[in-house]
């Protein structure tokens, strides 16, 4: 039974799918002329300047993509007038959750086997809700993917890999593609999250080609050392023309950021999940044409499921950890 859902840090191993490579820009801290000429302004000046210091990788990160984004300037008018465009589908979605909030029922019970379905992938606006990267757009590799309805009516995440990298001296590995929701977002731009403290388990019906494929659950924090917390799991596919049903509990999943998996790891925290993506990669000789389809993603409450996290940590000195 389905009952569909309202809306109220990647793997060392995978290497590219982290999109690992010395081609990524950094800015670096430049102290400002005005700095007096004393002993004490010279050896600051000196610390400050040292072109070895990247300003992202010290002490803050200067943008949430790290390096990846793509700086457009837009004019003022050309901002405002998108900006009118917008307030009609803003104030439908400010009256779509005042509906939702008077006309909720506060009584919630989870029946096994009930499916609350968060991405369904039916239409075109559906799938206008994911964005597709891959080593090409950032240009460093050659290899393509696409997300798009399918003959059947179905989501379909295809494309090909390709570990050749660009002769340019700086990128090492390549061929890797992902697709990654948009983030969840309230009326006027407003960032929420995805509320799922109520689950344990994440269930989707998928139709692969054999390939492994990385499940990404993003938990976005609201300092700079918090943005890249990713929660991975393993996706098997089987391949054939037979749909599968996959169910995986939220304990099963790690904690990674910027390609490292982390010492201290924990349980999934469902209450602030901002975005759900899928990475493929073509380390290991996986190069070729991929294809994954999907029916539909969504959340479960599992009685039976009593684990609250499948990993077991052990207490370790600092020092041992830090290095």
């Amino acid at each position: 039974m389905l009952r569909i859902y309202s809306l109220g840090r990647p793997l060392a191993a995978l290497g590219p799918l982290a999109g690992s490579s010395s081609g990524c820009r950094r800015g670096y801290h430049a102290l400002p002329n005005r700095i007096g000429v004393t002993e004490d302004g010279l050896l600051l000046r000196r610390l400050l300047s040292h072109p070895t210091v990247p300003s992202n990788g010290l002490f803050w990160e200067r943008h949430r993509k790290g390096g990846y984004q793509k700086e457009q300037r837009v004019p003022l008018r050309e901002q405002i007038q998108n900006g009118l465009k917008e307030m009609r589908t803003e104030f439908a979605l400010f009256a779509q959750e005042w509906k939702e909030k008077v006309e909720s029922d506060p009584l919630v019970v989870f029946r096994p086997g009930e499916v609350d379905v968060v991405f369904g992938f039916e239409t075109q606006a559906e799938l206008d809700r994911w964005v597709v990267t891959s080593d090409r757009d950032h240009g460093q590799g050659y290899s393509q993917a696409a997300f798009e309805l399918s003959p059947a009516g179905f989501g379909l995440f295809h494309g090909t890999l390709e570990s050749r990298v660009p002769k340019d001296g700086q990128i090492k590995r390549a061929g890797y593609a992902n697709i990654k929701s948009m983030r969840v977002r309230k009326s006027f731009k407003r960032e929420a999250f995805y509320d799922w403290g109520q689950y344990n388990t994440l269930v989707m019906k998928v139709r692969g080609d054999g390939r492994s494929y990385l499940i990404n659950l993003t938990a976005e924090g609201y300092y700079d050392i918090l943005w890249n917390d990713i929660y991975h799991y393993v996706l098997y596919t089987r391949g054939g023309p037979h749909w599968q049903l996959v169910k995986i509990p939220f304990s099963k999943f790690f904690l990674a950021s910027k390609g490292r998996v982390q010492d201290q790891q924990g349980p999934v925290p469902l209450n602030r999940i901002t975005n759900v993506g899928f990475s493929v990669g073509s380390r290991g000789g996986h190069e070729g044409s991929f294809r994954l389809e999907f029916d539909y993603i969504g959340v479960e409450f599992d009685p039976s499921h009593q684990e609250e996290f499948a990993y077991e940590m052990y207490r370790q000195d600092k020092y041992i950890v830090g290095t």
